[in-house]
């Protein structure tokens, strides 16, 4: 097989690979787990711990 062509396909494949997850993550099967996932980083999670007040814990005074 010609050094081209070769090229040519894994184009191709890689196209229909990239399209392939597009639209896996997209779908409506997946939704729900994706919004909660997109939503973790916005929970509390009930720790009570100050950020801020936790990096400065160790810290010379």
């Amino acid at each position: 097989m010609e050094l081209n062509v070769m090229r040519s396909v894994m184009t191709v494949i890689s196209f229909i690979v990239f399209v392939g997850i597009i639209a896996w993550s997209y779908s409506r099967r997946r939704r729900e787990a994706f919004d909660e996932a997109a939503s973790l980083a916005l929970g509390d999670d009930g720790s009570g711990v100050d950020v801020p007040a936790q990096r400065s814990i160790g810290a010379k005074q």
